[in-house]
């Protein structure tokens, strides 16, 4: 350890086994299920996909590190940028997991996340992720209330952490000053627009629209659909929310159902609820649905 490329025996790990000869979502699955402490099922959830599709892409993955005999040791510093995705990637849907309710998995995410900083300063994706991490971590005392989620519009902004804001406001401007563009590079800009009061809803519905272009996400071009909605446009955010295929994704549906309450389309907002309650694991976002359900008219 003392002679490691990697100050940060966790961070080791991770980069470990982010190897390149794996697909990068069976790098990410794989170290979830290793190091992360996730569930196949909780993986599963995160990647959009059945329970039995992601156990057999954990399957495939370590076969395929037995049979090409893969090494299990730290990478040296010149093949860790080969692997950034991967680090990201595994971060990433740490701290996801964490901000649905799991602080001390938001907290893991962020503390990886300054020691990849430190590791690799110049590297804006890097910076776009913490900085993502930060300024969303700053909102997470107002997420929750009485055992509901509680949307953006709603939250009691005093119980933001504002250092917490600036900290990400000022790594963003570093990603920014690096010539990021990237995929967390726009996400973290994204969640600095939240944080402005008002949000700039038609801002934040044309960064989506770059990151969906650079991503090719449905789940990206969801989020646009919301912003569209909140700038005012709600039919159209309503269209292309319908165009998506994320039938199985209980935000596709909770979506469609708010935005079709504001259309006092209020029988198909009912049915919209209805499938989203089908879909929902977390009980704050259960109870959110329910909530918002039994408020719909007639």
């Amino acid at each position: 350890m003392e002679d490691a490329t990697i100050p940060d025996e966790r961070l080791e790990l991770v980069f470990t086994c982010c190897h390149p000869a794996l697909e990068l979502d069976a790098q990410v699955a794989l170290t979830l299920r290793t190091l992360g402490g996730l569930t196949t099922d909780e993986i599963a959830r995160a990647f959009l996909v059945p329970e039995p599709t992601m156990a057999k892409r954990l399957t495939r993955a370590k076969r395929k590190i037995r049979d090409a005999g893969i090494p299990f040791r730290v990478p040296p510093a010149h093949l860790l940028p080969d692997r950034l995705d991967g680090v990201l990637g595994v971060v990433y849907l740490v701290f996801n997991e964490g901000y649905g309710g799991r602080g001390d998995l938001a907290a893991e995410a962020i503390r990886l996340g300054r020691a990849i900083t430190e590791l690799m300063p110049d590297e804006a994706e890097v910076a776009g992720l913490l900085s993502l991490m930060l300024t969303n971590n700053a909102r997470s005392d107002a997420r929750f209330a009485d055992g509901e989620i509680v949307l953006l519009a709603d939250q009691d902004r005093s119980l933001w952490n504002d250092e917490g804001i600036e900290q990400g406001r000022r790594v963003l401007d570093r990603a920014l000053a690096l010539g990021g563009r990237g995929n967390y590079v726009l996400q973290a800009a994204i969640a600095s627009l939240h944080a402005d009061d008002p949000p700039d809803w038609p801002q934040i519905a044309a960064l989506y629209g770059e990151l969906g272009r650079l991503t090719g996400s449905p789940v990206v071009e969801l989020n646009r659909a919301a912003a569209l909605a909140e700038s005012g446009r709600v039919e159209e955010g309503l269209a292309l929310a319908d165009g998506l295929e994320l039938d199985a994704y209980h935000y596709l549906h909770a979506t469609r159902a708010e935005l079709l309450r504001r259309l006092d389309r209020i029988d198909e907002s009912r049915i919209a609820y209805d499938r989203a309650l089908e879909l929902v694991h977390a009980d704050p976002e259960r109870r959110f649905l329910e909530r918002r359900r039994a408020e719909l008219p007639g």
